[in-house]
Protein backbone atom coordinates (compact mmCIF):
# COMPACT_ATOMS: atom_id res chain seq x y z
CA UNK A 1 0.00 0.00 0.00
CA UNK A 2 2.80 2.35 0.95
CA UNK A 3 4.60 1.46 -2.28
CA UNK A 4 1.46 2.29 -4.26
CA UNK A 5 1.20 5.67 -2.54
CA UNK A 6 4.84 6.42 -3.30
CA UNK A 7 4.24 5.70 -6.98
CA UNK A 8 1.22 7.97 -6.91
CA UNK A 9 3.26 10.76 -5.33
CA UNK A 10 6.00 10.37 -7.95
CA UNK A 11 3.43 10.55 -10.78
CA UNK A 12 1.88 13.65 -9.26
CA UNK A 13 5.30 15.31 -9.02
CA UNK A 14 6.03 14.50 -12.66
CA UNK A 15 2.72 16.03 -13.72
CA UNK A 16 3.46 19.15 -11.69
CA UNK A 17 6.85 19.44 -13.41
CA UNK A 18 5.41 18.82 -16.86
CA UNK A 19 2.50 21.24 -16.54
CA UNK A 20 4.49 24.53 -16.82
CA UNK A 21 6.44 23.06 -19.74
CA UNK A 22 3.17 22.13 -21.46
CA UNK A 23 1.87 25.64 -20.92
CA UNK A 24 4.96 27.06 -22.63
CA UNK A 25 4.51 24.73 -25.59
CA UNK A 26 0.85 25.66 -25.95
CA UNK A 27 1.75 29.34 -25.76
CA UNK A 28 4.38 28.99 -28.48
CA UNK A 29 1.95 27.06 -30.69
CA UNK A 30 -0.71 29.75 -30.28
CA UNK A 31 1.78 32.48 -31.19
CA UNK A 32 2.87 30.56 -34.30
CA UNK A 33 -0.76 30.05 -35.33
CA UNK A 34 -1.48 33.75 -34.86
CA UNK A 35 1.56 34.74 -36.93
CA UNK A 36 0.57 32.30 -39.68
CA UNK A 37 -2.98 33.70 -39.71
CA UNK A 38 -1.67 37.27 -39.89
CA UNK A 39 0.71 36.39 -42.72
CA UNK A 40 -2.11 34.65 -44.61
CA UNK A 41 -4.37 37.67 -44.08
CA UNK A 42 -1.73 40.03 -45.46
CA UNK A 43 -1.12 37.75 -48.45
CA UNK A 44 -4.86 37.73 -49.20
CA UNK A 45 -4.78 41.49 -49.75
CA UNK A 46 -4.48 42.39 -53.39
CA UNK A 47 -1.84 45.00 -54.01
CA UNK A 48 -1.39 47.66 -56.63
CA UNK A 49 2.09 49.13 -56.95
CA UNK A 50 2.76 52.67 -58.16
CA UNK A 51 6.44 53.10 -58.91
CA UNK A 52 6.41 56.71 -60.11
CA UNK A 53 5.54 58.92 -57.13
CA UNK A 54 6.87 61.82 -55.06
CA UNK A 55 6.09 63.88 -51.96
CA UNK A 56 4.28 67.04 -53.01
CA UNK A 57 2.26 69.92 -51.60
CA UNK A 58 0.69 73.00 -53.22
CA UNK A 59 3.13 75.90 -53.55
CA UNK A 60 1.99 79.15 -51.92
CA UNK A 61 3.60 82.22 -53.49
CA UNK A 62 3.89 85.36 -51.37
CA UNK A 63 4.12 88.71 -53.16
CA UNK A 64 3.51 92.42 -52.67
CA UNK A 65 0.20 94.07 -53.53
CA UNK A 66 1.91 97.24 -54.80
CA UNK A 67 5.06 97.77 -56.90
CA UNK A 68 8.29 98.57 -55.13
CA UNK A 69 11.93 97.77 -54.41
CA UNK A 70 12.73 94.59 -52.50
CA UNK A 71 14.67 95.94 -49.53
CA UNK A 72 14.64 93.19 -46.90
CA UNK A 73 14.30 89.39 -46.62
CA UNK A 74 13.59 87.91 -43.20
CA UNK A 75 13.51 84.17 -43.94
CA UNK A 76 15.56 81.47 -45.65
CA UNK A 77 14.68 78.29 -47.54
CA UNK A 78 14.03 75.49 -45.07
CA UNK A 79 12.65 77.74 -42.34
CA UNK A 80 9.42 76.69 -40.64
CA UNK A 81 7.32 79.76 -39.94
CA UNK A 82 4.04 80.39 -38.11
CA UNK A 83 1.09 82.27 -39.56
CA UNK A 84 1.24 86.08 -39.73
CA UNK A 85 5.04 86.15 -39.98
CA UNK A 86 6.77 88.93 -41.95
CA UNK A 87 8.95 87.32 -44.63
CA UNK A 88 10.05 90.31 -46.75
CA UNK A 89 9.65 94.03 -47.37
CA UNK A 90 8.87 95.52 -50.80
CA UNK A 91 8.75 99.31 -50.84
CA UNK A 92 6.92 100.22 -47.66
CA UNK A 93 4.92 97.00 -47.60
CA UNK A 94 5.67 94.04 -45.35
CA UNK A 95 4.74 90.67 -46.84
CA UNK A 96 3.21 88.27 -44.31
CA UNK A 97 2.42 84.56 -44.27
CA UNK A 98 -1.28 83.72 -43.97
CA UNK A 99 -0.74 80.21 -42.61
CA UNK A 100 2.04 78.27 -40.92
CA UNK A 101 4.32 76.35 -43.24
CA UNK A 102 7.74 75.61 -44.67
CA UNK A 103 9.71 78.12 -46.75
CA UNK A 104 10.88 76.41 -49.96
CA UNK A 105 12.15 79.30 -52.09
CA UNK A 106 13.35 82.87 -51.50
CA UNK A 107 14.05 85.47 -54.19
CA UNK A 108 17.07 87.30 -52.81
CA UNK A 109 17.28 90.06 -55.41
CA UNK A 110 17.43 92.88 -52.90
CA UNK A 111 17.42 96.23 -54.63
CA UNK A 112 15.37 94.90 -57.55
CA UNK A 113 11.99 96.31 -58.55
CA UNK A 114 9.06 93.91 -58.07
CA UNK A 115 5.64 94.23 -59.63
CA UNK A 116 2.52 93.09 -57.76
CA UNK A 117 1.99 89.35 -57.95
CA UNK A 118 5.64 88.48 -58.63
CA UNK A 119 6.67 85.88 -56.01
CA UNK A 120 9.21 87.02 -53.46
CA UNK A 121 8.93 84.00 -51.15
CA UNK A 122 7.36 80.58 -51.77
CA UNK A 123 6.17 78.18 -49.08
CA UNK A 124 4.13 75.03 -48.56
CA UNK A 125 1.58 73.99 -45.98
CA UNK A 126 3.16 70.82 -44.57
CA UNK A 127 -0.29 69.64 -43.46
CA UNK A 128 -1.21 69.42 -47.14
CA UNK A 129 1.75 67.24 -48.13
CA UNK A 130 0.71 64.11 -50.03
CA UNK A 131 2.30 61.36 -52.05
CA UNK A 132 1.39 61.96 -55.69
CA UNK A 133 1.73 58.90 -57.92
CA UNK A 134 1.06 58.25 -61.59
CA UNK A 135 -0.36 54.87 -62.60
CA UNK A 136 -0.88 53.41 -66.08
CA UNK A 137 -4.49 52.57 -66.81
CA UNK A 138 -3.66 48.87 -67.32
CA UNK A 139 -1.64 48.47 -64.08
CA UNK A 140 -4.52 48.11 -61.60
CA UNK A 141 -6.28 51.46 -61.90
CA UNK A 142 -9.73 49.78 -61.92
CA UNK A 143 -9.01 48.25 -58.49
CA UNK A 144 -8.24 51.58 -56.81
CA UNK A 145 -10.78 53.38 -54.63
CA UNK A 146 -10.65 56.41 -52.36
CA UNK A 147 -10.15 55.37 -48.73
CA UNK A 148 -8.07 52.26 -49.40
CA UNK A 149 -5.07 51.79 -47.07
CA UNK A 150 -1.66 52.38 -48.56
CA UNK A 151 1.99 52.27 -47.62
CA UNK A 152 4.87 53.98 -49.35
CA UNK A 153 8.64 53.98 -49.31
CA UNK A 154 10.88 56.97 -49.96
CA UNK A 155 14.21 56.58 -51.71
CA UNK A 156 15.97 58.65 -49.06
CA UNK A 157 14.91 56.19 -46.32
CA UNK A 158 15.41 52.88 -48.12
CA UNK A 159 12.91 50.14 -47.22
CA UNK A 160 11.25 52.02 -44.31
CA UNK A 161 7.48 51.98 -44.84
CA UNK A 162 5.17 54.91 -44.16
CA UNK A 163 1.38 54.62 -43.83
CA UNK A 164 -1.43 56.55 -45.46
CA UNK A 165 -4.61 56.12 -47.48
CA UNK A 166 -5.83 56.89 -50.99
CA UNK A 167 -7.43 60.35 -50.85
CA UNK A 168 -8.07 61.02 -54.54
CA UNK A 169 -7.90 59.49 -58.00
CA UNK A 170 -7.92 61.89 -60.95
CA UNK A 171 -11.03 61.62 -63.14
CA UNK A 172 -8.99 62.55 -66.24
CA UNK A 173 -5.81 61.02 -67.61
CA UNK A 174 -2.42 62.50 -68.30
CA UNK A 175 -0.51 61.87 -71.52
CA UNK A 176 2.17 59.30 -70.75
CA UNK A 177 3.78 59.06 -74.17
CA UNK A 178 4.03 55.26 -73.81
CA UNK A 179 3.05 53.20 -76.86
CA UNK A 180 1.71 49.65 -77.00
CA UNK A 181 4.04 48.81 -79.88
CA UNK A 182 5.47 50.31 -83.05
CA UNK A 183 2.42 49.57 -85.19
CA UNK A 184 -0.22 50.58 -82.65
CA UNK A 185 -0.14 54.31 -81.92
CA UNK A 186 -2.61 54.31 -79.03
CA UNK A 187 -1.12 55.71 -75.86
CA UNK A 188 -1.35 54.11 -72.45
CA UNK A 189 -3.02 56.78 -70.31
CA UNK A 190 -1.77 57.66 -66.86
CA UNK A 191 -3.85 58.81 -63.91
CA UNK A 192 -2.84 60.75 -60.79
CA UNK A 193 -3.33 59.00 -57.43
CA UNK A 194 -2.87 60.90 -54.17
CA UNK A 195 -2.08 59.25 -50.85
CA UNK A 196 -2.62 61.34 -47.71
CA UNK A 197 -0.45 60.78 -44.63
CA UNK A 198 0.01 62.37 -41.22
CA UNK A 199 2.77 64.93 -41.75
CA UNK A 200 3.22 65.42 -38.00
CA UNK A 201 3.95 61.70 -37.70
CA UNK A 202 6.58 61.82 -40.44
CA UNK A 203 8.36 65.20 -40.18
CA UNK A 204 11.41 63.77 -41.95
CA UNK A 205 9.56 63.64 -45.29
CA UNK A 206 10.39 66.56 -47.57
CA UNK A 207 8.83 68.18 -50.61
CA UNK A 208 9.91 66.52 -53.86
CA UNK A 209 11.29 63.28 -52.40
CA UNK A 210 10.90 60.29 -54.74
CA UNK A 211 8.56 57.56 -53.49
CA UNK A 212 6.90 54.26 -54.37
CA UNK A 213 3.31 53.46 -53.33
CA UNK A 214 1.60 50.17 -52.49
CA UNK A 215 -2.22 50.25 -52.27
CA UNK A 216 -4.11 47.37 -50.59
CA UNK A 217 -7.28 46.96 -52.64
CA UNK A 218 -9.31 44.26 -50.82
Amino acid sequence: MEEHNNKGDELLKKNVVRKPWMKSVVGIVLILVALAAFTYWRMEWKRVSIENASIEAPIIDLSATAPGILSEIYVSSGDTVPANTAVAKVGNELIFTKIAGLIVNVNRQEGQYFNPGVPVVSMIDTKEEKVLGKIDEDKGLVDLKVGQPATFTVDAFGSKRFEGYVSSISPMSNQSGVMFNISDKREIKQFDVKVTFDGARYPMLKQGMSAKITVYTN
